[in-house]
C-alpha cells in the first residue's frame, strides 16, 4: 500500500531543515517515541505506539539513501514489535519552498507488516498513520513558529554551511561524526518515518 502526503510549514525551507535536525525539538513533537541514537550510517529509535487494541513498544532503524540537503532524500526504515508484528518500507521526502516564503514538506511511502498488527483492519491503520502524521506535523509547524527569529536564523544559517559541507564531500560526516556541531538529517527523518503514520514502521498495510 503507498500513501502520500502534503503539509505547509510557515518558516523558510532552511529554517524547518535545520528545527528538524534538533532533538529536543523532536522529542516534543513525536508521540511515543523514547529515544533517538545514532548507529553507523543511521539511526535507530524506540517508539511506543497504539493501533486498536495492540500497544507495544517498537525498535527500529533507519538509513539514507538519494540524500540532497535541503530538497529531498529516500528513507529506508525496519522495525521490530515482538509479538506485536514486524514492519519494514521505505518513503520519499521532499521541501519545497512555497510564494509566502514558507516550505511545503511531501511525502510518498509504502510499507508492509507482519504479525498481530497485519491483522487490525486496514481502514483502522489507516486511519491511526493519518492521525498520527497530521498531529506530528500540526505540532513540529507550531514549534518552529514559536522559535524566535534570531535563533531560527542562526540555525538555518548552519543548515546552509553544513548542507554544502555535504554536498561537496558526501562521506565527510561518517569520517568526522564528533566533530558536527548539529545532527545529521537523519535523527529528523527517523521522526518522520515514526510518525507517517508509522508507514515505514508498523501501521500500514500492503
Amino acid at each position: 500500500m503507498e500513501i502520500s502526503g502534503m503539509y505547509p510549514i510557515k518558516a523558510p525551507r532552511s529554517v524547518v531543515w535545520a528545527a528538524l535536525n534538533d532533538p529536543d525539538v523532536l522529542k516534543s513533537v513525536i508521540a511515543g517515541c523514547k529515544e533517538l541514537v545514532r548507529d553507523g550510517d543511521g539511526f535507530t529509535a524506540t517508539v511506543v505506539a497504539k493501533v486498536g487494541p495492540v500497544k507495544a513498544k517498537f525498535g527500529g532503524r533507519i538509513t539514507l539513501s538519494d540524500l540532497d540537503p535541503p530538497n529531498g532524500y529516500t528513507i529506508t526504515g525496519e522495525g521490530q514489535g515482538g509479538a506485536a508484528g514486524f514492519a519494514k518500507g521505505s518513503a520519499k521526502v521532499a521541501l519545497e519552498d512555497d510564494d509566502s516564503g514558507g516550505t511545503i514538506l511531501k511525502y510518498t511511502a509504502a510499507a508492509q507488516i507482519g504479525g498481530k498488527l497485519a491483522q487490525i483492519g486496514s481502514r483502522l491503520i489507516e486511519g491511526t498513520a493519518k492521525k498520527m502524521a497530521d498531529d506530528f506535523f500540526s505540532a513540529f509547524a507550531a514549534a518552529v513558529a514559536a522559535q524566535p527569529a534570531v535563533a531560527t536564523s542562526e540555525a538555518a544559517a548552519e543548515s546552509d554551511i553544513a548542507a554544502q559541507s555535504e554536498m561537496v564531500s558526501p562521506t565527510l560526516s561518517t569520517q568526522t561524526p564528533p566533530a558536527q556541531k548539529g545532527l545529521h538529517p537523519a535523527i529528523w527523518i527517523t521522526g518522520l518515518v515514526v510518525v507517517l503514520g508509522g508507514v515505514l514502521y508498523f501501521f500500514m498495510k500492503e
